[in-house]
């Protein structure tokens, strides 16, 4: 493997994992897990077995990613944040055939301590604040806050906030990339990329 893995992580035998990952203190990756190139999982971190993460992906210390949730490139997955697999667990009823699956896009953050019920689509470069409970799918660019999760603006592919003009359609330009956005259809849209390739 053309990756780092510390010590005391543990690796199960046919787990994929991309060069230039760094797999950090007490991981434990299964067997069946596809894990892209320069990927970062901090420590105590759990990846399981139907998991699939793209390239890039930063899981922060303490975050569990169970079967059936697939993470695409650039996603920040914040420390100690939550994902689950299973609408109504229970310990005494088996529901491994009832797994739900969540889906993170591209350059997605999840913020600290934030929890993604599971069915749940999280859009690219969506911003979920820390500590927030998403219960439904999250559109592109969306902000999200509190408990249940909740829409309070717009975020552009930097993760500023972006401020919407009152003119139709309505537009905005994000200071640090120069990227233009507009609303259309009730959803955020980005008109022109910036210089950077991120």
């Amino acid at each position: 493997m053309h990756c780092f893995t510390h010590n005391t992580a543990i690796v199960d035998d046919g787990a994929s994992i991309g060069k230039d990952t760094k797999i950090w203190h007490w991981v434990h990756i299964c067997g069946g897990a596809v894990i892209g190139e320069r990927c970062s999982l901090g420590q105590n971190v759990y990846v399981g077995n139907k998991v699939i993460i793209g390239n890039n992906v930063k899981i922060q210390n303490n975050v569990s990613v169970y079967d059936n949730v697939t993470i695409e490139d650039d996603v920040f997955c914040g420390p100690s944040m939550v994902f689950t697999n299973v609408i109504n667990p229970r310990a005494a009823i088996c529901r491994k055939n009832e797994y739900q699956h969540t889906s993170v896009k591209k350059g997605a953050t999840l913020g600290a301590n934030c929890t993604i019920v599971c069915g749940t689509s999280i859009g690219q470069y969506a911003f979920i604040g820390a500590g927030a409970v998403v219960t439904k799918d999250v559109p592109d660019f969306a902000l999200m806050v509190g408990v249940p999760a909740k829409q309070m603006g717009w975020v552009g592919r930097y993760g500023k906030r972006l401020e919407f003009s009152n003119e139709t359609p309505r537009r905005a330009n994000c200071s640090e990339s120069g990227e233009n956005y507009v609303i259309e259809g009730g959803l955020c849209h980005l008109l022109r990329m910036g210089n950077s390739n991120k």
